[in-house]
């Protein structure tokens, strides 16, 4: 699947004593300083991480050779798994002692992955993950089949549970995803794009998903509609503060580390926040060298490096972290329903591992 890094993949084999047996965590490209806590939330989340991993490998499987080919490359293709982590800590701070939460938590890794699918068909990028795209080796045609495909088998997965009020919700959260999807099409290469609107397209576009993953725990486990909302909230500013660290690292993380080209999201006519700061200063040059990458879609009369120093000097870099650190401290805040206990505490950690994630 596509989004336990290989730090986290590294993660758990480090502690696999804990319940994550090595066989199945893919091997590591290159170790990584474990972010605060990781080593704790995996400790928590093992057995049942491993079993989400089994269960994600067993529906990519298909007696269709194509699908087979493609589902194995992106079993292959790793990622960090903060969605199912999200769910399965929410599910155990909610005291929930069954096994749904493991097929739930797989069902939402796969509408996770047929985003990125679509997305990158959308985006017409060529490199995830440091690998090669699907629509870059097998075309956007079948890309696209395959990014619906997915969909489809979520649901099916889910419709197995038979769990009206859970079917609702990850059809709704769907619905909210493509809608976000089709707004930031409409904005893309907008150099007057607000603030408030990319907000609201984060929100949508993977914030609803976080939130979701928590609201889901709260219904299997039966808690009372509080409790549910408050997990609703936790995910929400916790997918938002996500996000807006991906927007960040896209232009100050490394392009060996992040597995793509950096300020590729410009180049693919996308002003995330630390753009849409700078340009909210209205400087007739800055916004001049912003349109030229924009209508280019790419870097030939302004380099990456021109770009990156005017968010430097502009302290907008910083202006994007803050945002993203008052998410994540919102997050925790969602948090006070709960007693302590040590899925509380991991779920108290994860808004750092997001904020302080290098990849």
């Amino acid at each position: 699947m596509t989004d336990l890094a290989p730090g986290l993949k590294t993660a758990g084999a480090r502690v696999a004593a804990g319940g994550v047996p090595p066989a199945h965590v893919a091997p590591a490209r290159a170790a990584r300083p474990l972010p605060p806590g990781l080593p704790e939330i995996l400790l928590l989340v093992g057995d049942k991480l491993a079993q989400v991993e089994q269960e994600c490998r067993r529906h990519l499987r298909s007696e269709v050779g194509v699908i087979d080919e493609l589902g194995r490359y992106i079993a292959d293709g790793g990622g960090k798994r903060v969605r199912p982590i999200l769910l399965l800590l929410s599910s155990q701070l909610c005291g929930y002692k069954g096994d749904r939460d493991v097929m739930f938590a797989s069902v939402f890794e796969f509408i996770h992955t047929a985003t990125l699918v679509h997305d990158d068909v959308i985006d017409e990028a060529e490199l995830r993950r440091g690998r090669g795209s699907l629509n870059a080796r097998w075309g956007n045609g079948l890309t696209v089949l395959l990014g619906d495909y997915l969909y489809i088998k979520s649901m099916n997965m889910a419709l197995a549970a038979g769990d009206l009020e859970i079917i609702k919700i990850l059809a709704e959260i769907t619905l909210k995803m493509i809608e976000g999807e089709l707004i930031a099409d409409r904005r893309r290469s907008d150099i007057d794009v607000t603030e408030e609107e990319h907000l609201e397209i984060i929100r949508r576009k993977t914030a609803c998903l976080f939130a979701g993953c928590g609201r889901v725990a709260g219904v299997l486990a039966q808690v009372p509609p509080g409790k549910v909302q408050a997990l609703s909230d936790y995910g929400m500013n916790l997918g938002m503060a996500f996000q807006i660290v991906d927007d960040l690292l896209d232009f100050t993380a490394m392009e060996s580390v992040l597995g793509k080209p950096v300020a590729s999201d410009l180049r693919e006519g996308k002003l995330t926040l630390p753009l849409i700061y700078l340009l909210q200063k209205n400087d007739p040059r800055e916004r001049a060298m912003v349109r030229t990458v924009l209508e280019e879609r790419d870097f030939r009369t302004v380099s990456r490096e021109e770009i990156i120093d005017l968010l430097r000097r502009g302290r907008t870099l910083e202006k994007t972290r803050d945002l993203a650190t008052a998410y994540a401290r919102r997050a925790q805040a969602a948090l006070k329903p709960f007693a302590p206990c040590a899925a509380r505490d991991a779920l108290m950690a994860l808004p750092d591992f997001v904020l302080f994630r290098e990849y």
